[in-house]
């Protein structure tokens, strides 16, 4: 069993690239808002049980899937750095992984942040992500979240023996895939 997971913020690319990365491995593709997007209309106006219902379906879907006899699992993440609970998911995640014999990949991608405005109107991300298509709502959450948490790491802050991380910037999804691919042999 292999899970990579792949950080980074908003419209960095994660989904985008663990799509490509699906296509190359037939790893497959579990992003994030495949469970927020599940909450979001129904808790709108309570967030905390939004969060848990996010975290619960995740949760019951990673034991699942860390006991099944699939190849592997792309996982994408929006990780605070500055925040010590989303430490403690990513640790909880990748554990849950491991004490099952799976080998557990680290990916972090980084681009600048005017190209992420941008990217966060592409029609691949507005297809995927219901709770993106409000442009003007969606793009004020990013700024307001970009202001208060740091989404990328600093130098040396992952300690992961497979970690990488990659600038995106000016790379196409399926040549990043391709350098995830090769990295860890998969």
């Amino acid at each position: 069993m292999k899970l990579v997971i792949i950080f980074g913020p908003h419209a960095v690319g994660k989904m985008t690239v663990g799509q490509e990365l699906g296509k190359l491995t037939g790893l497959k593709l579990f992003h994030n808002h495949m469970t927020i997007d599940i909450v979001s209309n129904l808790f709108e106006n309570m967030p905390q049980e939004r969060v848990r219902l996010t975290n619960l379906f995740r949760k019951e879907i990673f034991e699942a899937y860390s006991k099944s006899d699939e190849y592997g699992m792309i996982f994408t993440y929006m990780w605070a750095f500055d925040v010590q609970e989303d430490w403690n998911y990513v640790n909880y995640v990748e554990d849950l992984f491991a004490s099952k014999g799976a080998e557990v990949y680290f990916v972090e991608l980084e681009a600048d942040y005017d190209l992420r405005i941008e990217r966060n109107k592409t029609e691949n991300r507005l297809l995927n992500k219901s709770t993106k298509r409000d442009i003007k709502h969606s793009e004020a959450m990013f700024r307001k979240l970009e202001s208060k948490y740091r989404l990328n790491s600093l130098e040396g802050e992952i300690s992961k023996r497979n970690y990488i991380k990659i600038n995106n910037s000016n790379l196409s999804p399926d040549i990043v895939a391709l350098m995830i691919k090769d990295k860890f042999g998969l």
